[in-house]
């Protein structure tokens, strides 16, 4: 029985896997079930069993990035002073995207992605959260902007151009150029 499982969360976590370089490749919208179960060498049906839809393995895809952008979310919020906060949201948010920095551009750039994760209310409310943390900054119009700005530099940071580039190097121009563009100083520590 043990073993059975085992073997379900694996052959999941294959077509998940499948899905996401696909995903990246072809779209939400250019990829079929048929495509991922070719990409693992089984049949449509077997996808099927775990995963009805594109829909279904797209929120599967994006469950793990959405917890770890609440968790994220919830330590900066924890922070005592708007810089601090600031500090922590655009580290976590970095760290994030640099972990999953191949699905990052299909999750912003991707039409039909955008409208799955849009139709889920609690997807809105945690990028407002987001947003707030790094826009109280710079109180007003011009926050927001800033705001919005850092986080499409961030997943403009994950193009063909940075995609051989060390996770560490990659995330210190990011946070460094983000700093910039909010007007934070690097915490004491790492001046």
């Amino acid at each position: 029985m043990v073993v059975t499982a085992v073997r379900a969360a694996d052959s999941r976590q294959r077509f998940i896997d499948a899905a996401i370089s696909l995903f990246a490749r072809h779209s939400f919208a250019g990829t079929s079930l048929q495509m991922i179960a070719d990409e693992v060498g089984v049949t449509k049906s077997a996808v099927h069993h775990h995963f009805r839809t594109r829909e279904e393995l797209l929120n599967a895809v994006i469950e793990p990035v959405l917890g770890g952008l609440q968790a994220a979310v919830e330590a900066a919020e924890g922070q005592r002073g708007r810089r601090a906060r600031a500090e922590r949201m655009l580290t976590g948010v970095v760290d994030l995207a640099v972990r999953n920095r191949m699905l990052v551009p299909m999750l912003v750039g991707d039409p039909g992605a955008i409208e799955m994760l849009r139709s889920r209310t609690e997807v809105g409310e945690l990028a407002n959260r987001l947003n707030m943390l790094l826009a109280d900054i710079d109180p007003g119009v011009g926050g927001w902007i800033k705001a919005d700005m850092v986080m499409a530099g961030i997943a403009g940071g994950m193009s063909a151009r940075t995609s051989g580039l060390d996770d560490d190097v990659l995330r210190r121009h990011l946070i460094e150029a983000s700093r910039r563009t909010l007007g934070l100083r690097a915490p004491r520590g790492l001046r």
